[in-house]
């Protein structure tokens, strides 16, 4: 494949086909790519030096899983922090296998390789093994979450090496499926992982209303994922007069009993991911960015951006694993934030939105959810969730949400929330027609959910009245999709536009055995997908 680059495991790949040119369109420059190419493939080389009949040390598998993560979309666009990465993971297999370097007569057993390999391989056996490493790429994200507080789990960790055995080195098309639906059965114990490690450490999350409004005065905005990073960052601005307002992905951490102590967290400001360049623009105040989420900054506010954990971009401050915040905390100062209080909105115009309806909050409810369903208050329950992005048709998820039939419940998480999130769409039963469950890890949340009506109702989870309406950007995504599939979940809805990596054939196994399918209108999705009821 002869391109200055390529890359297609985002939504929004040019064309629907991929990144070839001089950037792709999420702002990496092709001399990111090559270089996040080079770390994939050092990365396989270290699995190949992992003994597969123990458990990966803990130390491998933090190389591996930051590794991993560095190549997530819009994490890192520094160079230099990619090629730091990438000695970091030679180091590792250097450890695990200190005298391969030396070998007179090499196997080639430890060798990196070379992923021009599978860019131009079979569109079949590319397409499975992008899968995988698409999954893992996304799975490894939630392990890192979960790994920064204490939570870690060896099949887990094991897996990853097993993954990257296989986008190297199998070619079987039944065994690279086999391993991608195993993405799912393993990013499903990932998330359970990070569940706890959140609930155990900042408590329950409870149903919580969030403001919009910015109040004056020096303020920080937290972008992301992190709830660790967002814990340190409040407890080293308690008492010196800074606000902290969350944005994108960190809107749940207000439903958090143990963060929500601190009164100095406010609450929101702006919306998804995809809009910073033009919310960010001027903000009299830092950004603090914790995982993926950067945008290329505009120089109008690139003097105000922080980076830390793998999130890198060139010129801007990163915080390292001291975590002394005190560079952010100085800026905000600097800034000073707002004259006067903002009374900001949402997409749609409202001034607040909810959060906190996680499984633990909406099994508390669930004999009036049971019994509105047998009586036929609710009629129907639409999980409409997962990425915002720029892509045009985007706009198809709100009309839903706006469409939905009254009696119907809307459960939502992930950053495409704040395309419909201000909508105030009413009650039923004393319960809110609209349930945010949270980040996009929370999918488990949701999973939990469907399963213990499925449960109550002596019925499977496809046979509920509950359907998949999921727009897609990145990794994490992909893996919840192969987690959905895993499970078995099927007539899934897709969008805006369905992933440039599923060749034909693969395409055609996802549609003929999951019925998963392209969105296609509100109107017409909401009629198909009511057609299942509970007996």
């Amino acid at each position: 494949m002869d391109k200055n680059m390529f890359c297609f495991q985002c939504e929004q790949t040019i064309g629907c086909s991929g990144c070839t040119g001089n950037s792709g369109v999420c702002g990496k420059t092709a001399d990111t790519a090559k270089l996040q190419d080079e770390l994939t493939g050092a990365l396989i080389g270290l699995a190949r030096a992992v003994d597969s009949t123990t458990n990966v040390s803990k130390k491998t598998s933090q190389v591996i899983i930051e590794g991993l993560f560095t190549t997530v979309t819009n994490v890192n666009f520094d160079n230099a922090s990619i090629e730091n990465m990438i000695q970091k993971v030679r180091a590792e297999k250097e450890r695990l296998a200190p005298d391969c370097s030396k070998c007179q007569s090499p196997c080639g057993k430890t060798d990196e390789y070379d992923m021009q390999q599978l860019w131009n391989a079979d569109e079949d056996t590319r397409s499975l093994k992008s899968l995988i490493l698409f999954g893992i790429r996304g799975m490894a994200a939630y392990a890192y979450h979960a790994a920064v507080l204490g939570h870690e789990d060896d099949e887990v960790n094991l897996f990853f090496c097993e993954a990257l055995f296989k986008i190297g080195y199998e070619e079987n098309t039944e065994t690279l499926l086999s391993t991608v639906l195993k993405v799912g059965e393993i990013n499903l114990k990932c998330m359970a992982l990070l569940d706890k490690a959140n609930t155990e450490t900042y408590g329950t999350p409870e149903p919580t209303e969030v403001t919009l409004t910015v109040e004056k005065g020096p303020f920080i905005v937290v972008t992301g994922h992190d709830l660790k990073d967002l814990q340190l960052l409040l407890e080293q601005t308690s008492g010196k007069g800074i606000n902290i307002y969350t944005h994108g992905e960190m809107l749940p951490a207000h439903a958090y009993p143990f963060l929500k102590k601190f009164p100095h967290l406010k609450g929101n400001f702006g919306t998804a991911w995809q809009n910073q360049q033009k919310e960010f623009d001027h903000l009299p105040a830092p950004i603090l960015y914790t995982t993926n989420c950067l945008m290329p900054p505009k120089s109008s506010y690139a003097d105000r951006v922080f980076t830390t954990e793998m999130v890198a971009f060139p010129g801007t401050v990163h915080i390292d694993e001291k975590k002394d915040f005190t560079p952010v905390i100085e800026k905000a100062l600097e800034l000073g934030g707002y004259k006067e209080d903002q009374i900001l909105t949402g997409i749609n115009g409202g001034t607040k939105v909810t959060t906190g309806f996680g499984h633990a909050a909406i099994l508390s409810h669930a004999d009036t959810v049971i019994k509105a369903v047998k009586s036929g208050d609710i009629s129907h329950f639409f999980l409409v969730a997962g990425c915002d992005g720029a892509k045009p048709g985007r706009n198809y998820y709100t009309e839903f949400v706006k469409q939905a039939p009254s009696d119907s419940v809307i459960l939502t998480l992930a950053c495409g929330k704040f395309r419909f999130n201000d909508l105030d769409l009413g009650e039923i039963s004393g319960l809110p027609r609209l349930m945010d469950i949270g980040q996009c890890n929370d999918a488990y949340g949701a999973i939990q959910v469907a399963v213990a009506l499925a449960d109550a109702f002596e019925c499977s989870v496809n046979e509920l009245p509950l359907s998949f309406v999921l727009s897609w950007y990145e990794q994490k995504a992909v893996c919840i999709l192969l987690t959905l599939l895993h499970l078995g979940i099927k007539n899934i809805r897709l969008g805006p536009s369905l992933p440039a990596f599923l060749s034909p054939n693969i395409l055609n196994f996802l549609v003929e055995n999951y019925g998963i399918g392209p969105i296609t209108t509100p109107e017409e999705d909401i009629k198909t997908l009511q057609s299942g009821c509970v007996q």
